[in-house]
């Protein structure tokens, strides 16, 4: 219980970062030290977390393929923004049709559009199913959305300000944040821990690389724990 009727929009961008700090609030001791992880659109809200609450204990926030900035601007972003901010409700219809197929039919479906993948995490096609509900898109493509038009400019001043906690995770060929975003920030923040992809993963590496990344993780982070 976040006591999440109380926030305003909680399907939105703001509503997502209020609702993380909420279930921390509720859930954590004020003294416990945290590790954040995140991906994706989650390196934004863990960033908008550490901004709007100096107080909690963070010892590392780790980022992977941060969508931190320009995300209409980056060549998924370009091809996107026109689908998520004025065609989404579009996309309604189908979904609706679509959710009414037995669930054997939706996972061969989902395989299918997985095909091109050499491994898949059989936890990946169980969560896709998901995405056959007109409720779990909409409040997708909504906040997508809002993602188009708010992450815009790079809060330079939260990552100066928590520098030595964070460590970055650039793709060398994502097409949400490409790789000159990397090089843009690696020039400004040269005392950084920013670190560019080394083994070709893609951005949705949770689809066929988790194990992996976990394990890259856990290492990256060994020397932080054994402080404790």
């Amino acid at each position: 219980d976040t006591d999440i009727k109380e926030l305003e929009d909680v399907f939105g961008l703001n509503g997502q970062v209020e609702h993380k700090l909420n279930f921390l609030k509720k859930n954590v001791s004020k003294d416990i030290k945290l590790v954040l992880i995140a991906h994706s659109i989650g390196c934004y809200i863990t960033l908008e977390m550490m901004k709007r609450a100096s107080e909690l204990q963070v010892l590392r926030s780790v980022l992977l393929f941060p969508t931190i900035e320009r995300m209409a601007q980056s060549p998924q972003g370009k091809l996107m923004t026109p689908l998520l901010c004025k065609l989404r409700y579009a996309l309604y219809m189908p979904v609706y049709l679509l959710s009414f197929l037995p669930e054997g039919v939706k996972a061969s479906l989902v395989r299918f559009a997985l095909r091109g993948m050499k491994t898949c995490d059989e936890s990946s096609i169980t969560t896709s199913i998901n995405l056959f509900s007109v409720d779990c898109i909409a409040n997708i493509l909504y906040m997508a959305s809002q993602e188009m038009m708010k992450v815009v400019e790079r809060d330079s001043t939260t990552i100066k300000q928590n520098l030595k906690k964070l460590i970055f995770y650039y793709g060398t060929g994502d097409s949400w944040c490409p790789q000159h975003y990397y090089d843009e920030i690696k020039l400004d923040f040269p005392d950084g821990d920013i670190r560019l992809c080394e083994k070709g993963l893609r951005h949705a590496f949770v689809l066929d690389a988790s194990k992996e990344m976990a394990a890259m993780i856990t290492d990256w982070l060994q020397d932080d724990l054994t402080k404790l």
